[in-house]
């Protein structure tokens, strides 16, 4: 059985009641977690983006305070959690501004973290690649934009 594209659904869509559509996005809602939270999302967090942005750098901070400092294997592995946990938020979002500012979060609390990222390969590179991550970003925003972000980009 193929799946339908994105195209096809969006124009069934169209086609349904609102009370069938009600149905299936709560069906939908029903059976993977990330759906219910993208739903959340949509639903209560898109409209204040400030505030989701807030919330999700209060995450990312209680996922730090977790950070085991003493081995550096479980050290990385919560690095690549709370990573991973960002960039769903910012698949959520779909804001370059808002991708931008949980990233250079993610690296000031890598840097301020205590940990020498520098002496694991493997954490120095997840920092570097966020790092080039918020430059190709950067890029794509309008110059006023840039010229804000390039300071703080700059300390990381």
């Amino acid at each position: 059985m193929e799946t339908a594209s994105i195209s096809i659904i969006k124009k069934e869509l169209k086609n349904i009641a609102p009370d069938e559509l009600q149905a299936i996005v709560t069906r939908l809602a029903k059976y993977k977690k990330e759906n219910k939270e993208l739903l959340s999302y949509l639903l209560f967090d898109a409209c204040n983006e400030q505030e989701y942005i807030e919330n999700v750098k209060a995450e990312i901070d209680e996922q730090f305070s977790n950070l085991n400092r003493t081995s550096f294997y479980l050290a990385k592995k919560t690095i690549r959690k709370v990573l991973k946990t960002t960039n769903k938020y910012i698949r959520f979002s779909g804001s370059k501004e808002t991708e931008i500012q949980l990233r250079i979060y993610f690296c000031q609390k890598l840097k301020t973290s205590g940990l020498n990222y520098k002496a694991s390969r493997v954490v120095f590179n997840i920092y570097i690649n966020q790092i080039k991550r918020i430059n190709k970003v950067l890029s794509m925003l309008h110059e006023d934009l840039q010229y804000d972000y390039r300071e703080e980009v700059e300390n990381l």
